[in-house]
């Protein structure tokens, strides 16, 4: 089976590249920012992994124009090439800020009407719904991947920086504030993604990735804290006080602000149970915890 990837040099794309050759997937690599790029694609492929993309900037310096440009408008040249082309799968991966930056419950793939708010989710969305409604001839199929936050060993994210906090002994000031979190580790997303490319029977839609189980931040902290030796550090100041310094944040520009006190205290929790429900299987192979813990011992590695 031949697969085409773009966007292969970004953490996922080197990560599920090596996953797929190492289980006899041949892998070919296309730049779209090469502007012949569709005289490169392999004619013989069986699929298309669309993984290029803008990623959502947090320093908010990028303009709105450049997130639907790329996200939006090269998704779907590139679905236009799909479908006149001879190859079946077209795999776009989205996120779940496409549908919505909040969630009150667990995120799903039916009960929720999409909202997002950010250019970023924004441009992944008007691309989602632009290849919906799309004809897709017969023998095709369409999979728009909705994965939550992905981790894994080389990832410089989120969890690299609440590790630096809990090994250098700072203490949790948030532990009063109960969430539930939905993560992803990289050897889950590689695993589902070759088991729909070995499964013909799984129809076209809409696929949320996640781990199996959801977590706290507390529940985080304290498995950073053992998988790096440490003691965690909870502090359970109440809620009323963190929110009124949070208050004072927004005035006067303390690290601490309304925004990032949402950001670090809010639940996301994501349902996985559409994409195992087409697979036949009952868990993935890496638990949560047991994800997060490869992740957190390649920092302290390093």
């Amino acid at each position: 089976m031949k697969v085409i990837i773009t966007g292969s040099s970004g953490f996922v794309g080197q990560n599920l590249s090596a996953y797929l050759k190492n289980n006899a997937v041949d892998i070919s690599s296309i730049s779209l920012r090469n502007t012949s790029w569709n005289t490169t694609i392999a004619k013989d492929a069986y699929a298309i992994i669309h993984l290029a993309g803008k990623a959502h900037d947090t320093a908010n310096t990028s303009s709105e124009k450049e997130y639907f440009e790329i996200n939006r408008d090269l998704t779907i040249e590139l679905f236009q090439e799909f479908l006149k082309s001879e190859i079946k799968d077209f795999f776009f991966f989205s996120s779940v800020k496409a549908t919505a930056d909040t969630i009150e419950g667990v995120l799903d793939e039916k009960n929720h009407i999409s909202d997002p708010k950010t250019p970023y989710g924004k441009s992944k969305l008007e691309a989602e719904e632009y290849l919906l409604k799309q004809q897709l001839p017969e023998g095709k199929r369409l999979f728009i991947i909705r994965p939550c936050m992905i981790h894994g060993p080389g990832n410089k994210g989120n969890l690299n920086l609440l590790y630096k906090i809990v090994e250098k002994g700072i203490p949790w000031p948030l532990a009063a504030f109960e969430n539930k979190r939905s993560f992803l580790s990289i050897d889950n997303l590689s695993f589902l993604i070759l088991e729909m490319l070995k499964n013909s029977t799984i129809s076209s839609g809409i696929y949320n990735f996640a781990d199996d189980k959801s977590l706290s931040t507390n529940e985080l902290v304290t498995l950073i804290a053992n998988a790096s030796g440490k003691k965690a550090k909870l502090w359970n100041i109440s809620n009323k006080m963190i929110s009124n310094v949070a208050k004072i944040g927004d005035k006067i520009k303390l690290p601490l602000n309304s925004e990032r006190l949402k950001k670090l205290t809010e639940s996301y929790e994501v349902s996985n149970q559409k994409i195992k429900t087409a697979l036949g299987i009952k868990a993935l192979p890496l638990t949560a915890e047991q994800g997060l813990i490869k992740t957190i011992q390649s920092f302290k590695n390093k």
